[in-house]
């Protein structure tokens, strides 16, 4: 969505908040007291309902990340926007100059949709057919100051690793292949100090996959988990080439 379309979309507050009451409720909002989807009416304030039924008034915004807020949702929602479109992320301050807000408001804001785009909700959501795999992050290693040996002589740097043994973060991701959704989530060391191994990879699986699914995989052997028959939950499958993501 370009700045034009948004703005078409969204010309003013109350089209937002509508927009807001078409995805949630799909148009018949629910009395949160009572249960009664007729004789609610919406008061001056645009953001507060009022049910003639049981004479409770109440927020439609409730259990949201825009519970409770002062902020235009035209705001909300074009920081929304600006989230999903930026590459490379967006900073408190820049959502600051780009909504004229406060930064105490700006960073709640960043903070809040950051949270609502978490994996919590994935659990048990992929089946049939899925694709893992890894990737490292992390920026280029530092300069090391150069090193002699005792005869004076200067020790060559070893080549900085790219993929598996990489002192990078290991990401793991998960796709399913008919909903093209994706579950990343990064890989911690273990108790051993190990970044990735195959019972780090097995436990991210059951998190979002259920039981029976097809898995499939490179040739790390990390996977190799997947074929034992006391962990035999999935269909694993072996491939060769790119998978999800490819090792920086």
């Amino acid at each position: 969505m370009t700045f034009l379309e948004f703005n078409q979309k969204f010309p003013t507050e109350e089209a937002a908040i509508n927009y807001f009451y078409r995805v949630r409720y799909n148009g018949v909002i629910t009395c949160r007291h009572c249960g009664a989807k007729v004789n609610l009416y919406r008061t001056a304030r645009q953001k507060v309902c009022i049910c003639h039924g049981c004479e409770n008034t109440f927020s439609p915004f409730s259990d949201t990340i825009f519970e409770k807020t002062t902020t235009d949702m035209r705001k909300w929602f074009f920081a929304i926007h600006l989230i999903l479109n930026g590459k490379k992320g967006i900073s408190g301050c820049q959502l600051q100059r780009e909504l004229g807000v406060t930064y105490k408001t700006a960073w709640r804001i960043l903070r809040l949709i950051r949270e609502a785009m978490g994996n919590e909700d994935m659990s048990k959501a992929f089946q049939c057919f899925v694709e893992i795999d890894e990737t490292y992050i992390g920026g280029k290693p530092r300069k090391q100051n150069v090193k002699f040996d005792e005869d004076g002589n200067k020790i060559p740097k070893e080549p900085a690793k790219r993929g598996r043994g990489t002192d990078k973060t290991p990401v793991v991701g998960v796709k399913e292949r008919d909903t093209k959704r994706v579950y990343a989530k990064v890989a911690l060391p273990n108790e051993e100090g190990q970044k990735l191994t195959g019972k780090q990879l097995l436990g991210i699986l059951d998190s979002v996959c259920n039981e029976g699914t097809t898995v499939v995989s490179d040739d790390f052997s990390g996977y190799n988990i997947l074929d034992k028959k006391t962990e035999k939950k999935y269909v694993h499958v072996e491939t060769v080439g790119k998978l999800i993501f490819s090792p920086k």
